[in-house]
């Protein structure tokens, strides 16, 4: 599978889709989960800042103190990425947790409006940076009012570590769901492209010849190139069937004028004129090589549109027409043809084919004519054999040209095993010639078959 085929660049389109939307998917999930954690974090610290401004306590000598310890045991513990800081901006007096040390955090001194919480990210203990939740709140006292800034902080690396641990938990899963995805894309790709392959079973049924035209449930996105094509297939059978009839009628129109031409050469050969005679005798030979081309053109023209035909029936009735020749009544024939034997041919081609064929072995047969067919596979191998003198080695590449005779004496046209040669080529077969090993010669003829079920043209 190539990427010429298109099942496979739709896949790759897909993969290349999947891969990208996942991939952007899961760099947005991890954005999402980030902020919500540092969402969750802030809610936390801001609960934080509301449990420190309630414990806040100012002592006799102006002091500041906590009157309770805030709930996470964290704060307790040195540089455990959980801090808390109280700063007092006129005497810059700064209380801090235990779990910042001897460390401070340096927050900002700018304007910051009444119980409103502002959000920062600082450096802290050992310069690692936090995030900061601060608020000012300002305490009347009988002394006078005192401003506080008070400050809750977390280490972004808990909130960097909880999206690396969502990344390594979601990367795997987003991978499975590709695949599975990729999978199911596969699968329905293999269902949308069904139907090509109904087109291409219809389309080989009409070049075989099981089918005249394309038939079957087509959706209806391809069924108007179905109707296109069995339009075409409909317009070349009755073009075929002008251009057999015109060749049969110039045929018979000319059959009456070679006749007489041929009788006037004799009557001029009789009376003396044997010059003459020949040279019309030609042109009457050459003229009826020309028809029976044109015939055989005609004929080929469309060997297989949708015709198949029983093979057994057209060779006995060619074999029993040439006992009654002169030739054929001194020989044996022996046919070996399973009865129930079909061929991809219009049953006409079958005559013409095996006609000629069939012909030329009983010119040239001492004793016998053998005709043995058999079918491997999908192809039916048809040999017609003679014991005659057989055909020079030299010559059997040739043999099938047009005109090509080896004995002027034997009568004939030299058109015979051409004609065989375009009609099994109109029939997308073969015809092999070859001479036999223990003297004669054989045609083998190589055409597709027909199942047992297929219907008679």
């Amino acid at each position: 599978m190539t990427l010429r085929s298109l099942r496979l660049r739709l896949f790759v389109a897909a993969t290349i889709a999947v891969i990208v939307s996942l991939a952007l998917a899961g760099f947005i999930l991890v954005e999402l989960f980030e902020r919500h954690v540092t969402r969750q974090y802030d809610a936390e610290c801001q609960s934080f800042l509301r449990q420190l401004s309630s414990a806040v306590e100012f002592q006799a000598d102006g002091g500041i103190a906590l009157s309770r310890h805030l709930d996470d045991a964290r704060f307790g513990e040195p540089l455990s990425g959980l801090y808390w800081q109280i700063e007092e901006d006129k005497s810059g007096r700064i209380l801090g947790s235990r779990s910042l040390w001897d460390a401070r955090i340096p927050l900002p001194k700018d304007y910051l409006a009444q119980g409103a919480v502002d959000s920062h990210v600082l450096p802290g203990p050992q310069g690692a940076p936090v995030r900061v939740q601060e608020r000012m709140i300002t305490f009347d006292l009988p002394g006078g009012s005192r401003a506080l800034r008070m400050a809750v902080a977390i280490d972004l690396s808990e909130i960097t570590d909880a999206r690396r641990a969502f990344a390594s938990d979601l990367w795997p899963s987003l991978a499975a769901i590709g695949l599975l995805l990729l999978a199911a894309t596969w699968f329905y790709i293999g269902v949308g492209l069904r139907p090509l392959e109904g087109i291409r079973r219809s389309l080989n049924d009409v070049r075989t010849g099981a089918s005249r035209r394309m038939e079957g449930n087509f959706p209806a996105e391809v069924k108007p190139l179905v109707e296109e094509v069995n339009a075409l297939l409909a317009a070349q059978d009755e073009s075929l069937g002008r251009a057999r009839a015109r060749a049969t009628d110039l045929a018979h129109g000319l059959q009456t004028p070679l006749a007489v031409l041929q009788s006037d050469a004799e009557r001029l050969r009789a009376g003396g004129q044997s010059d003459i005679a020949d040279g019309m005798a030609q042109l009457a030979r050459q003229m009826r090589r020309h028809v029976q081309r044109e015939l055989a053109r005609a004929r080929t023209g469309g060997a297989t549109a949708g015709r198949s035909a029983l093979l057994a029936p057209v060779v006995e009735r060619l074999a029993a027409s040439l006992r009654r020749t002169p030739a054929g009544e001194a020989l044996a024939w022996h046919l070996n043809i399973p009865k129930a034997m079909r061929v991809a041919a219009d049953p006409e081609d079958l005559t013409e084919l095996f006609g000629s064929l069939l012909d030329n072995a009983c010119k040239w047969a001492r004793s016998e004519v053998r005709v043995e067919a058999v079918v491997e596979h999908d192809k039916a191998r048809i040999a017609v054999l003679d014991d005659g003198p057989g055909a020079p080695e030299a010559a059997l590449d040739s043999l099938t040209d047009r005109g090509v005779r080896l004995d002027e004496t034997v009568p004939g046209s030299g058109l015979g095993l051409a004609i065989a040669r375009d009609i099994a080529a109109a029939c997308h077969g073969d015809l092999q010639v070859s001479n036999r090993p223990g003297g004669g010669f054989s045609a083998m003829v190589v055409i597709p078959s027909q199942p047992k079920s297929a219907r008679d043209a």
